[in-house]
């Protein structure tokens, strides 16, 4: 099906999981609340969990958020398309059943020529944003590449349904997401858009201690995680599945799940390796963490929520 097809599908109330460069999403019509409705169910999400709003373009900021910060605009300019999240006031466009109730709305740019096109062919007939969170069920592990979705969430889903296959997913953390209803930037998720590269756009300083009440994706102390136990940087055992940079060696009788070269590599493959680990039955699963910043931050991140279990 062309992407025209698939946004009627869409339009008509059908939910679509698609690739983006992060994680692949769930989604449906954010203007749709029925349709909105069973993403949450498919995925057993918490109704005031908020969802993330895809939209095309930069130019669609203004349907969905009363306010808008000059930074936020900054930062939107210089990283949409790409992997960030913005927190700002919604519109009233913008429903309680997409925010989860709060005040504010986040949205985000893909960077994924597939969905792109898939959201720029959903505007031209009246859907403004895609609400999508990760296609995966709630706290689980989220899907990088088609299969995954399909092995997460397949049962879940209806006729209607499609999942679309765009490749594996270039960056497979999910989105940088920042608060910008404030006087400066605040990084609620950590992902590829860095702390550093968000204060050299904006020329503020970040304040790293400070606390937020607002809601958003992936923020619960358990997520992300495997059926298997995830340890942290210590030596595998025996029968262990076991991810580490390739220089680290594998520990004699341990099952090696991923060996990346780099911290980006790290990202991109750290969610099929805890998957393949559930595929072989492994029950525990050992894991060095990448160190200095970056995209590692990111990475540490997740995987400390992973080792807290479901």
């Amino acid at each position: 099906m062309s992407q025209v097809e698939n946004a009627r599908v869409l339009k008509n109330g059908a939910l679509i999981a698609f690739p983006t460069e992060t994680v692949y999403g769930l989604g449906a019509d954010a203007g749709n609340e029925k349709a909105v409705g069973r993403i949450y169910q498919v995925k057993g999400r918490p109704q005031d969990h908020p969802l993330i709003l895809h939209i095309a373009s930069i130019n669609e900021i203004t349907y969905w958020a009363s306010s808008v910060r000059e930074y936020a605009l900054a930062l939107a300019r210089e990283f949409w398309p790409g992997p960030m999240t913005l927190i700002v006031k919604r519109s009233e466009n913008a429903k309680d059943f997409v925010t989860g109730g709060q005040d504010t709305v986040g949205l985000r740019v893909p960077d994924h020529a597939l969905a792109l096109e898939l959201l720029k062919e959903c505007k031209k007939i009246g859907v403004h944003a895609i609400a999508a969170p990760s296609a995966n069920r709630f706290g689980h592990v989220s899907p990088t590449t088609a299969a995954a979705v399909r092995e997460e969430i397949g049962t879940y889903l209806s006729e209607q349904d499609l999942i679309l296959d765009g490749g594996a997913a270039q960056v497979g953390l999910e989105s940088t997401i920042i608060d910008c209803t404030g006087d400066a930037p605040q990084i609620l998720r950590p992902g590829a858009i860095t702390q550093p590269m968000i204060e050299k756009c904006t020329g503020m300083h970040i304040n790293e201690n400070s606390v937020s009440d607002i809601r958003v994706s992936g923020s619960l102390e358990k997520h992300y995680s495997p059926n298997a136990q995830v340890l942290l940087d210590v030596q595998a055992t025996s029968g262990q599945g076991f991810i580490a940079p390739a220089d680290i060696a594998t520990p004699p009788g341990a099952i090696r799940l991923a060996s990346p070269r780099t911290t980006d590599e790290f990202a991109q493959i750290l969610y099929a390796a805890l998957r393949d680990g559930d595929s072989q039955g492994l029950t525990t699963i050992a894991v060095i963490q990448p160190s200095g910043d970056g995209i590692a931050i990111a990475i540490r991140d997740r995987l400390m929520r992973a080792s807290k279990g479901r």
